[in-house]
């Protein structure tokens, strides 16, 4: 395998995206809203070159080399994010019982899952101003954010709380689902 002298991912910002970098943390903000990460390495650094950041590491080995792509992906989600940010959809599937899903805070709570007497609660954990979820149709649960771990983290807390122990999952199905990931149009 070649040795290289340096490695080099340039990410371009779109219009309207601003940045700053105070240390190790990398802050992009974009009409009011803004994503904060922290970057930190001793070989690799993130720097400013015009109106696109770059991801840098002199002599890198191999992990160095992995860790420079790795963050180089996260600060492109971060731009897609902070720019037109990310969409989970969700569909609540049922066979006999209708299941009632509603927003209540920083939890979800279904309802009448299989005939269950209890609620099963998925939680929230973020604010609606970092994740927007929403019901629609009975069934439709939209998952809205401009942060991709965030916004795939409370989906799957959602789809997790309806996950079915001690029965043939081929047979019973009932549940919410992700059916769709999106960027925000």
């Amino acid at each position: 395998m070649a040795k290289l002298d340096q490695i080099i991912h340039t990410i371009e910002l779109p219009n309207g995206v601003s940045h700053s970098i105070d240390g190790d943390t990398l802050t992009l903000s974009k009409d009011g809203s803004q994503i904060t990460r922290d970057f930190r390495h001793s070989r690799v650094s993130i720097r400013v070159s015009g109106d696109s950041l770059e991801v840098h590491c002199d002599l890198p080995r191999r992990r160095e080399k992995a860790l420079a792509g790795t963050w180089a992906a996260h600060i492109r989600n971060m731009v897609a994010g902070i720019d037109t940010g990310f969409t989970y959809r969700l569909k609540a599937v049922y066979s006999h019982f209708p299941m009632t899903i509603k927003v209540q805070g920083n939890e979800m709570s279904i309802t009448n899952l299989f005939g269950e007497k209890v609620p099963r609660i998925a939680p929230l954990p973020w604010s609606p101003t970092d994740v927007k979820v929403e019901v629609k149709n009975k069934v439709d649960v939209i998952v809205t954010g401009a942060d991709i771990e965030k916004v795939g983290q409370t989906a799957a807390n959602i789809e997790r709380a309806c996950r079915i122990r001690k029965r043939d999952r081929r047979v019973f199905q009932d549940g919410i689902y992700i059916v769709a990931k999106a960027e925000t149009e």
